[in-house]
């Protein structure tokens, strides 16, 4: 697998097991999420483990973070074999360098209402996921935050999102990728096989027009 973030990116997020881990595998996305913060779909780190060893060199594994200490994040990192790092709040200079001793991609979430979004430095990233103001909640918001702040690097929209608004989503941002969680799930730790495949094929299918 490249490791960089290419335009036509998509990332299923919230992965607690290892069936549902294939069925990502297998619809074609670039990446799975497993979410290590308090949410619905947190796992522990025996379930993450299950699922990184079923989908070796299969996919892209990111491990999301939000609001946790930096020594956690370490310490989880320090475990487990992932190819990508997401993190939703602070991201101090110590913690970088510490992602950064190891080759992962580093993407740093955004919420549209929270002044980071004007003032974080991308650069110190390789990708940025712009959410909503409540991530993982399935809410959709409005995009309009993305004509004023244009970002150095690629930008992968995410909330809200699912099979049915994803292609209209990304024709209307040109964002380089995509990420769902709720939107693929017949409950809030088990993802819909035929949804997550809607998803995938509908995104590639957009992505395609804005090569045309």
């Amino acid at each position: 697998m490249d490791e960089t973030i290419e335009r036509g990116f998509v990332k299923i997020c919230g992965v607690t097991n290892v069936h549902d881990a294939k069925a990502v595998v297998h619809a074609g996305a670039n990446a799975l999420g497993l979410i290590f913060a308090e949410s619905p779909r947190r796992v522990t780190r025996e379930q993450a483990r299950d699922i990184l060893e079923a989908t070796d060199g299969d996919i892209f594994r990111s491990a999301v973070f939000r609001e946790n200490d930096d020594e956690s994040i370490r310490a989880h990192l320090h475990d487990l074999d992932v190819e990508m790092v997401q993190i939703h709040g602070a991201l101090s200079d110590a913690l970088l360098e510490s992602i950064r001793q190891r080759p992962r991609l580093l993407v740093k979430a955004l919420s549209i209402d929270d002044r980071e979004f004007s003032t974080f430095d991308e650069s110190r990233v390789d990708a940025i996921l712009i959410d909503g103001p409540r991530p993982g909640s399935g809410t959709t918001h409005s995009w309009d935050c993305l004509r004023e702040r244009v970002f150095q690097v690629p930008v992968i929209v995410a909330g809200g999102l699912n099979p049915d608004n994803v292609a209209d989503t990304i024709l209307a941002t040109r964002a380089w990728g995509v990420d769902c969680a709720s939107g693929v799930e017949s409950s809030a730790r088990s993802k819909d096989r035929r949804r997550v495949s809607s998803f995938v094929t509908n995104a590639r299918q957009a992505f395609a027009l804005l090569k045309e």
